[in-house]
């Protein structure tokens, strides 16, 4: 029995779950990456007071790509309920 055998399994027994839990991990994810963001940000204006816009609109347009793969992969677990 392969390993993809056992995942699909595990995912037609606990379908119910499976969505529930894999939401959380997504917003877990993005939650801690966008915090690390945020600190690298600070600190790198910290670091170079002039360059703050610059890094500023930079942490601003990675996380927005952040949220929206979140988004999408929530997206994608709740329509795995259906």
């Amino acid at each position: 029995m392969t390993l993809l055998n056992v995942l699909l399994q595990a995912t037609a027994n606990l379908g119910s779950l499976a969505a529930p839990i894999g939401a959380g991990i997504v917003i877990l994810g993005a939650g801690l990456g966008i915090g690390k963001i945020g600190a690298g940000a600070m600190e790198a204006i910290a670091r170079q007071p002039e360059a703050a816009g610059d890094i500023r609109m930079s942490m601003i347009i990675v996380a927005a790509l952040i949220e929206g793969a979140a988004l999408f992969a929530i997206v994608v677990c709740l329509m795995t309920l259906g």
